[in-house]
């Protein structure tokens, strides 16, 4: 790995951030608050979190064929590029890529499952008035949560941005007529359309 650099530039680092925590590389900020019902706010910090390690339009090859990282922001020695070998560059991506059958989201503190205040900042279950009188009725039914959750059409235009409700030929409305899971149906339904089946995985 090379570091280029231009002329250094001086940061002064001996006051902290407020409600910011650094060590071993790794920097935590806590400053970003997102009220109940900002859910727009929620949503822009959700996405921020789950962003791809690495900006694909600050990557490129040089003459020399090294993979060229562009800083989004100089470092303070005013280092604005990391190259890399292409093999190393490669075994660092790798690195990022969790082990199979890992939680990638663990709880805690007071979203801990077992924290004892938990209940004040979860979302409730719905409460149903027939069960006061009922004491077998927390134990018979299972809760039910308030809200229903979107659809997949719904998903696919939220985080992907493709819209399948809609024809692209006519604009009208389109809607789920049944969902197909039969590898022999799905079969005939894409001969019939012309369409090629996936290739079958190869055995290993």
């Amino acid at each position: 790995m090379t570091l280029h650099h231009r002329e250094a530039v001086r940061v002064d680092t001996s006051s902290p951030k407020p409600l910011t925590a650094a060590r071993d590389g790794f920097s935590l900020n806590a400053a970003v608050v997102c009220e109940a019902h900002e859910r727009d706010k929620l949503e822009h910090l959700c996405r921020y979190v789950a962003r791809g390690p690495i900006a694909l339009d600050r990557l490129s090859i040089d003459g020399d064929g090294l993979v060229v990282h562009e800083l989004k922001r100089p470092f303070s020695n005013g280092t604005t590029h990391v190259l890399f070998e292409p093999i190393d560059f490669m075994a660092r991506l790798a690195a990022l890529v969790p082990r199979p059958r890992v939680h990638l989201v663990r709880y805690h503190g007071l979203f801990a499952p077992n924290a004892k205040h938990r209940h004040h900042i979860v979302k409730r279950t719905s409460h149903t008035p027939a069960c006061d009188d009922n004491p077998k009725c927390a134990h018979d039914s299972p809760p039910t949560l308030s809200g229903a959750s979107m659809s997949w059409m719904q998903r696919l235009r939220r985080v992907f941005q493709i819209e399948i409700s809609q024809c692209p030929r006519c604009g009208g409305g389109v809607r789920v007529i049944a969902a197909i899971t039969e590898p022999a149906l799905i079969r005939r339904l894409l001969e019939y359309t012309g369409a090629r089946a996936p290739p079958a995985a190869s055995v290993r």
